[in-house]
């Protein structure tokens, strides 16, 4: 095997290391990974803004209750010693009556807050359990995707270092100022910088190439490094 034909085996395993790496780059796992994770960037935003609203009305409902708890501490000292024996006089004690019902009235004011405050919770408590039921299911795929893409990787990885080391073992056939030709060109020509003539056509870019060139190929010796052309590519006969 001439020079030229361990060059076109550099090429052949350069060829299936692109091939190896697109694939690694365009896994569909990996598409999904970025969709699922967008959702969920969205369901997470999503339900921060419920889970402030939830909050707020947490919030509400406590400062209620804490009212509500001082008031009835009030009520019940009142009711002590409305009841105690100790107040005598009339007035006083119409008076003590009058708060006292005027704070059990606030009271019920207060009570139907807590509960308003409970119903408005209830809706807000029933979209967190969707969310959380959504974004739990999403983390769950995404978590299968990264171990497919992992394992997937390591395949690829394996196969990309048995093609880098049968190149390699290529390479080392081939002169050097020929392989840094090569590669100038399979920088600039879509990772193919040598290809096989057949026939008439360039396996390259495909382009047949006119007859003339064609007889005066042929007639170089075998290892003269001849070009196709029509994409300047190298050409192995």
């Amino acid at each position: 095997m001439g020079a030229l034909d361990d060059l076109l085996v550099v090429q052949e395993h350069d060829s299936a290391a692109d091939r190896l790496r697109h694939r690694l780059e365009t896994l569909a796992e990996r598409a999904r990974l970025v969709e699922v994770e967008g959702t969920m960037a969205s369901l997470g935003a999503g339900r921060g803004e419920v889970g402030g609203r939830r909050e707020e009305v947490a919030r509400r409902q406590q400062r209620v209750e804490d009212e509500l708890a001082s008031l009835e501490t009030k009520i019940k000292d009142l009711d002590r010693r409305l009841y105690s024996g100790t107040i005598t006089a009339p007035r006083e004690l119409q008076a003590m009556q009058a708060d006292v019902q005027s704070l059990k009235r606030h009271q019920s004011e207060l009570e139907d807050q807590v509960l308003s405050a409970m119903q408005d919770a209830e809706p807000l408590d029933a979209e967190l359990g969707r969310l959380d039921e959504q974004l739990a299911e999403l983390e769950s795929e995404a978590e299968r995707l990264r171990q497919t893409i992992a394992e997937s990787t390591e395949s690829i990885d394996a196969e990309l270092a048995a093609e880098s080391e049968a190149r390699s073992t290529a390479a080392a056939a081939v002169p050097p100022d020929l392989m840094s030709q090569y590669e100038r060109l399979r920088s600039k020509l879509a990772g193919v910088g040598a290809a096989r003539l057949v026939g008439n056509s360039c396996g390259g870019c495909h382009l047949a190439l006119p007859a003339t060139e064609l007889d005066r190929i042929r007639h170089q010796p075998p290892d003269t490094v001849v070009m196709c052309d029509q994409c300047g590519r190298i050409l192995v006969r």
